[in-house]
């Protein structure tokens, strides 16, 4: 299964996908993408990290800021067992990821088309990963309800995230949006044409 949960910054999305991730499986393995640049970074890493382990659920943490598309494949080959096979996965964050490789590219001259490749790669993993039974728990933030930014690279990251949050949605059999602390499931909303 395919869960995708958004919101905004400190909206209780983490909060929301950890407890989700417990109510699903025994144990997760967590996908963190987040990278440390700076002590309050650091420190922000940190207090998540024990927030996790004091909760008693068992997890397995995996820092993967930039190659999180070959990190979830290698969860596909049944043939090879590994500890986290039965662990729910729960990517936190892909706002970040994304932010991750437009800030390693940015002065590419293909750079949006490589992105969108990216994208599009993530979104074909995922849906492999969450065919073969696993169950996929990612977390992304809305960054399009503001203002345009001011800057190129910015309204390109606003850009490529809706994108991504819209790709990633459309394949999911679950979405929820965190707003104050409280889910609200959106799937049962969704229409078809």
């Amino acid at each position: 299964m395919l869960v995708l949960v958004t919101g905004g910054a400190r909206s209780g999305k983490s909060s929301f996908a950890e407890a989700y991730t417990a109510k699903l499986g025994d144990r997760g393995l967590y996908i963190a993408t987040a990278q440390a640049y700076d002590d309050e970074m650091k420190e922000r890493i940190g207090l998540h990290r024990q927030q996790r382990e004091e909760t008693g659920f068992e997890w397995t943490t995996l820092e993967e800021p930039l190659l999180l598309t070959e990190a979830l494949q290698s969860f596909k080959n049944k043939n090879v067992k590994k500890e986290t096979d039965e662990a729910v996965i729960l990517v936190d964050c892909l706002t970040l990821w994304l932010s991750n490789w437009l800030l390693k590219v940015e002065h590419m001259p293909d750079m949006e088309q490589l992105l969108r490749a990216k994208l599009d790669e993530l979104v074909a993993v995922c849906q492999s990963v969450a065919s073969q039974g696993k169950h996929l728990i990612l977390v992304t933030n809305e960054v399009g309800y503001g203002l345009v930014p001011e800057y190129k690279l910015g309204r390109q990251f606003r850009d490529l995230s809706g994108t991504m949050n819209r790709l990633l949605a459309n394949e999911a059999d679950q979405v929820f949006l965190v707003t104050s602390g409280i889910p609200v499931e959106l799937t049962s909303l969704r229409y078809n044409l």
